[in-house]
């Protein structure tokens, strides 16, 4: 959440440790939920949590309360999917907007309106929309739209996915997705157990259902004259160093285009914002529905991800000129740091010399090391929060 917010969002959202679709990731608990919009809010940024499981009976009896404690947390808002969920909230804590979740499957107009007329702020757009569908959406209500423009995509229905339980018994609608979709698979015929079948040409099998990640910045132009009201950037389950190298990067295209947006026509990014980019990692990218409904080109068959052609290094912990550094990746003395400063602005600096924090030399840092650096040239003001990444 502090990576995203230092390098730019106006907006986080982040699930507790109950009612999220990412229960399995190091979610935020009741106090950190509390501490965590403090934070936000001092930085003028919302927060808005996940309440979105599609719930059974027994998830009723501690929602009020919880729904309550966020309340009292100060949080700007609730991402739900189920109606259920959608009552109670009106009912507990009338006050909260709603915004309604991508698993509620909203892919018309009339949809939209029917939610606009149950109390619903915002609609989280499911991924199966086109632009123009979006446009038509945001003319025909009141409704806010907020559309995902990067991140990993389901292969299923707006996320709405039954591998993982059929094959791990772990619902993907309640949280506990196994992320069937990025397994290896060949073909196995009944009558020769045993034989293992490649269903592509490559002898490790295939990624069959390997979606490759959505990426609309090349988009953003358009997206903005549509009129959607927030553009959002799938990070749950990612580490600290995507989300904010990837929140980095739309920052600095919004910013560029609002900056230079023409008379008349659309504008344009140029390269540099893509090739930035590539050096997050990715599994390829796709721009899925927007235009046209996704084919096979839009599929990784042959393998889980893209490596990327920079790793992550660490990240600032007390900034200034003798900077705190978190070690994320091994760092040794003759290699070249970049510090991704606001903006696409980096600087780079070949590192002289590592000690930890009691002042002894190290001939290599590891993750988990804390440390400071003498480098060449020196760091003039690296603010806490920043990212430091290493050619691959």
């Amino acid at each position: 959440m502090q990576a995203a917010i230092h390098y730019g969002a106006d907006a986080v959202y982040m699930g507790g440790r109950q009612f999220s679709l990412r229960a399995h990731a190091t979610n935020f608990a009741d106090d950190e939920i509390s501490r965590a919009v403090s934070y936000a809010h001092e930085h003028n940024v919302k927060v808005y949590v996940t309440v979105n499981i599609l719930a059974h009976n027994r998830d009723f009896a501690a929602l009020p309360a919880y729904l309550e404690t966020l309340d009292q947390a100060g949080v700007d808002g609730l991402i739900i999917a189920d109606p259920g969920i959608m009552r109670v909230a009106k009912a507990t804590v009338p006050n909260l907007p709603i915004h309604l979740s991508t698993q509620a499957n909203v892919t018309n107009l009339e949809s939209a309106r029917f939610w606009q007329e149950q109390g619903v702020k915002r609609f989280n757009a499911a991924r199966e929309l086109s632009l123009a569908e979006l446009t038509e959406i945001k003319a025909g209500t009141d409704l806010e739209i907020e559309v995902f423009t990067h991140g990993a995509v389901c292969i299923s229905y707006s996320g709405r996915c039954l591998l993982s339980c059929y094959l791990t018994g772990r619902s993907a609608n309640e949280g506990n997705c196994s992320h069937p979709c990025r397994y290896s698979y060949n073909l196995v015929e009944e009558k020769r157990p045993g034989q293992y079948f490649p269903v592509e040409e490559d002898e490790r099998g295939t990624y069959i259902f390997n979606s490759r990640d959505l990426c609309l910045l090349n988009r953003l132009p358009e997206l903005i004259s549509s009129g959607v009201d927030c553009l959002k950037i799938e990070g749950r389950m990612k580490t600290i160093y995507y989300t904010g190298a990837v929140t980095r990067v739309y920052r600095a295209a919004l910013d560029h285009l609002f900056e230079n947006w023409p008379d008349s026509g659309l504008p344009k990014l140029d390269e540099s914002f893509m090739d930035e980019l590539g050096k997050i990692g990715s599994r390829g990218y796709t721009e899925n529905f927007l235009t046209d409904p996704p084919d096979r080109k839009d599929m990784l068959y042959d393998k889980t991800h893209i490596d990327p052609t920079h790793h992550p290094v660490g990240i600032i912990i007390e900034g200034g000129g003798d900077p705190l550094i978190d070690i994320r990746n091994p760092l040794e003395p003759g290699q070249t740091l970049e510090y991704l400063g606001k903006g696409l602005n980096s600087s780079f600096h070949k590192v002289i010399k590592i000690k930890n924090e009691d002042g002894d030399y190290l001939e290599k840092a590891n993750p988990g090391n804390k440390i400071r650096i003498t480098t060449n040239p020196q760091p003039e003001e690296w603010e806490p929060g920043g990212l430091l990444r290493k050619e691959v």
